[in-house]
């Protein structure tokens, strides 16, 4: 009998589409498939999904991708998850039905409820236990606000009947027809409720957001045995073998294994994670303490900084503006002149995130003039990112922390005006992989080492492969120049409690 080629099915599901795709043992895309779903806002600063058309998007995506490998001869024999992080659902245990609907990573809702405990007190406690800060981004305050707003949530909670997880735990009690609930270290780095130290879940923290821990998933390494999809949904059942949240997961697909090393992820938002080695490093620039990955029982940690709108600002430029068809076109649209013209662009549409950490503050565009156009705004959108980015980096370096180059993924990293933009301002190399799907290429690692199908480590950073690098070339006075103009409608932006320090 011929034996089948191996293949992992990857399930990519993001925060504005569910992708899928399936890898031979060589890091090779076999087949994908991809669907966007809407965006829900019920109020300013609300966002949220409907849990059912995560779900189903994912399960339509995945047999897809799925029919396409095997029709080509080989075998799908293990699944990895990688996921939008922080994205809360709450569900009832017996019928597997959410609650509410999923609250999104990007929510503000709970800014009020959070600034409440900073003033108590808490925030250094929740720093030194988590690594993380008091902010509406995580799980915690969301979990507790479906709580207090859904009726008879709290008393169905204590009594055991509700189930919570990130959008990886979701999906997995869906595949497995909720046999298993369980997420992976990383995910869990990213709820403010697990302990970094000792790696479990903290019962102080449970007690502060008033959560009790019936609700919570078992809590697994990211190469690991997370139980198996049901027959029915692929014809037979297949392991489900790795999970990592998205952008642990881009930094496992982009080999960043050793201490110093660092990538960039462009997508809806933008994350960029530094490993840190074995040991938890608080910042003192307000960036977060997070695990990069965990094996075999060992955490591996980061740093990271957390833009919350990076590609979306392009996605506001195509669905909100109309003044872009795809993406694509602002590479073109941004080449158009030799300068911004003193236009810029803080998408701050749900808040500023690290390292200014400002809920309340809300998008704005500086600097019109009657001569302002499309090309203006395509090239605003895309230096805010780049300046963003800068910001993190500043903090890094505050930190002792320095770089000495950057490997970038994501769908935004296409555009190669954009990837010499972040070369320019952060004055350093910018690696592009030929892979730029490193994000499900990272979880596909993860399940094909647990499948025994990928060897170690070392044999993973051995396939990275480069596609170009970018050099720096602007000169020192316009990117300051570039810079202070940035800071100046930062300032600008931010919101009067920030700006006074309150």
């Amino acid at each position: 009998m011929v034996m089948k080629e191996p293949y992992i099915l990857a399930i990519d599901q993001g925060t504005t589409s569910s992708r899928a795709i399936v890898f031979d043992t060589q890091s090779r895309i076999v087949s994908r498939a991809q669907m966007e779903f809407p965006q829900i806002y019920p109020r300013d600063g609300w966002v949220e999904h409907d849990p059912e058309v995560i779900w189903s998007t994912t399960l339509e995506v995945a047999r897809q991708a799925f029919d396409q490998a095997e029709a080509r001869g080989g075998k799908v024999v293990a699944i990895g998850i990688t996921n939008q992080r922080e994205t809360t659902v709450l569900w009832d245990r017996e019928t597997g039905k959410p609650i509410y609907n999923a609250i999104v990573w990007q929510d503000r809702r709970t800014a009020d409820f959070c600034k409440r405990l900073e003033r108590e007190g808490l925030s250094e406690l929740v720093q030194q236990k988590t690594g993380l800060r008091l902010d509406p981004y995580f799980s915690a305050s969301k979990i507790a606000w479906i709580l207090d707003h859904v009726d008879g949530a709290r008393d169905r909670a204590r009594d055991g009947r509700l189930a919570f997880g990130t959008i990886d735990t979701f999906l997995i009690a869906r595949l497995t027809g909720h046999r298993v609930h369980a997420t992976d270290a990383t995910n869990a780095s990213r709820t403010c409720l697990f302990n970094l130290t000792h790696q479990t879940w903290d019962a102080e923290m449970l007690k502060i957001f008033d959560i009790p821990e019936s609700m919570l998933p078992a809590v697994k390494d990211c190469a690991d045995d997370f139980g198996e999809s049901l027959p029915e949904l692929f014809g037979r059942p297949i392991a489900i073998t790795g999970v990592a949240g998205d952008q642990q997961a881009a930094a496992f697909g982009q080999c960043c294994f050793t201490p110093g090393s660092i990538k960039s992820t462009y997508g809806t938002g933008c994350f960029v994670l530094m490993n840190t080695g074995d040991e938890p490093v608080l910042s003192r620039n307000h960036l977060l303490t997070t695990i990069a990955c965990r094996l075999k029982g060992k955490p591996t940690y980061a740093l990271e900084g957390s833009i919350f709108i990076a590609g979306a600002a392009v996605q506001w430029l195509r669905d909100g503006l109309g003044i872009i068809d795809d993406a694509g076109q602002t590479e073109s649209l941004a080449g158009q002149s030799s300068g911004n013209d003193g236009v810029y662009m803080v998408p701050a549409f749900t808040g500023l995130g690290a390292p200014w950490w400002d809920a309340d503050a809300r998008g704005a565009i500086y600097g019109l003039t009657r001569a302002t156009g499309p090309a203006h705004l395509a090239r605003a959108a895309l230096e805010s990112v780049a300046y963003q980015t800068w910001d993190l980096f500043h903090a890094m370096a505050e930190d002792g922390l320095n770089p000495s180059r950057l490997r970038v993924d994501g769908g935004m990293v296409a555009n190669d005006w954009f990837v010499q933009l972040l070369a320019d301002i952060l004055n350093l190399p910018v690696d592009r992989p030929r892979v730029l799907e490193t994000t499900a290429l990272g979880a596909a690692y993860l399940a094909g080492m647990q499948a025994g199908l990928i060897g170690g480590m070392e044999e993973i950073a051995g396939s990275w492969r480069l596609e170009r690098r970018f050099e720096p070339r602007m000169d020192e006075a316009a990117r300051q120049r570039l810079l202070q103009g940035w800071h100046d409608a930062v300032r600008r932006t931010l919101s009067t409690s920030t700006r006074l320090g309150v």
